[in-house]
């Protein structure tokens, strides 16, 4: 099963837990298992477009589609056995101590 797992940064979010493993070492241990099929930071909202077609128009608008604190800064694309499997893969992140990771289940394209 494949697994979007979103990267949210939260700057409320204070915490003195140290993480399990450096995002280095995240990356390589599940990278090296098979698990980390490919991820990547984001730029920053301010960076961003957003598209919109309504009415036959297209509308492009400067920076992030929503006003919120929290931010999307990077994702990965992980094969997991299961859902518990790919939550197990996520309490390893470093952001689960300093932010929040989503966890999605990807909807296979019938193509």
């Amino acid at each position: 099963m494949r697994f979007l797992m979103l990267v949210v940064a939260d700057p409320e979010v204070g915490t003195t837990e140290e993480p399990v493993l450096t995002i280095e070492e995240w990356s390589k241990e599940t990278s090296e298992s098979g698990v980390n099929l490919d991820g990547d930071r984001l730029q920053p909202p301010q960076r961003a477009k957003t598209v919109r077609r309504r009415g036959g128009k297209v509308f492009v608008t400067d920076g992030p589609f929503a006003e919120t604190r929290e931010v999307i800064a990077g994702f990965d694309i992980l094969e997991c056995r299961d859902m518990d499997h790919a939550v197990e893969v996520a309490t390893r992140h470093p952001m689960a101590t300093h932010g929040v990771l989503e966890l999605r289940e990807l909807w296979p394209l019938d193509l």
